[in-house]
């Protein structure tokens, strides 16, 4: 156990760190009906990142996240232009449109760069396993202020996610939340991508939410219960990974996909 904790806590500690922010978005997300954006504004991110990658800053390092983040931003800002009250065109098809082109860019600019394979990878799958205890840090500053700030409106936020004409007949900018939501979303995804990769930051938004959704029809019992889903799943594909030498990442990613089926398969047969 001593050994697994050295060379895995790290890797543990920021699973744990992602569920507990992404369960929560995750909701949203889902009542949203925006399932994607969170890849979309990942990939943008990522896109960033390559850009500073092609100008010489490691991807690793600061300069390389500030373009990530600047890119995220403009993102969150185009998913709350393209939400109309009448959804004409769905706003998950803007969020599809604009993942594709991110990732259709991010190809090109990695033709022109050495390694484009290897950056590919990078940018899909993250590097968990070689997460370091100060990015973890960093994580859980990000995450505290943007939990402390999501607590603190959490009214309005909830309002404009569940019930957008209540919160239009109360008064609430349905535009300005949309944006502080994609904005700070925006930020954590940001700093997420990094370490995670895009995958596995999709993984953990919308799989333990959806678990949670299935397993109860209420909101604060389906946080907990998707909270619960991801810290146990994590536990369960890191010690998968270590034990059978796997890429941690994917094991994640594979591991979280079993799990939706198998509760789904549960809702569907045992519970009705």
């Amino acid at each position: 156990m001593g050994e697994f904790l050295s060379v895995m806590g790290p890797a543990l500690a920021a699973s744990l760190l992602l569920a507990a922010v992404f369960v929560y978005f995750g909701l949203h997300i889902v009542r949203r009906g925006v399932i994607f954006v969170d890849l979309a504004l990942a990939q943008v991110a990522a896109m960033g990142g390559t850009v500073a990658f092609l100008l010489g800053y490691p991807l690793d390092g600061q300069g390389a996240y500030f373009f990530s983040l600047a890119f995220a931003f403009f993102g969150a800002v185009v998913f709350t232009l393209v939400r109309s009250r009448e959804e004409a065109v769905p706003q998950e098809a803007m969020i599809g449109i604009v993942y594709a082109f991110a990732a259709a860019a991010t190809v090109l600019l990695v033709d022109k760069a050495p390694h484009g394979a290897e950056h590919i990878k990078y940018l899909l799958v993250g590097n968990i396993l070689w997460v370091t205890w100060s990015t973890i840090a960093q994580l859980f500053a990000v995450i505290l202020v943007v939990a402390l700030f999501h607590f603190l409106f959490r009214r309005n936020f909830f309002l404009v996610s569940f019930d957008s004409e209540q919160a239009r007949r109360e008064g609430v900018s349905v535009a300005l939340w949309d944006l502080l939501f994609y904005l700070s979303l925006a930020w954590v995804v940001t700093t997420s991508v990094q370490t995670a990769g895009v995958l596995l930051i999709f993984s953990f938004l919308i799989v333990p939410a959806v678990c949670g959704l299935l397993l109860s029809n209420r909101l604060r019992i389906g946080l907990l219960l998707g909270w619960l889903v991801g810290s146990a799943v994590s536990l369960a594909a890191i010690a998968l990974s270590y034990g059978w030498d796997l890429p941690t990442g994917a094991a994640i990613v594979c591991t979280f996909g079993i799990t939706l089926l198998l509760i789904a398969v549960l809702k569907r047969f045992i519970v009705g």
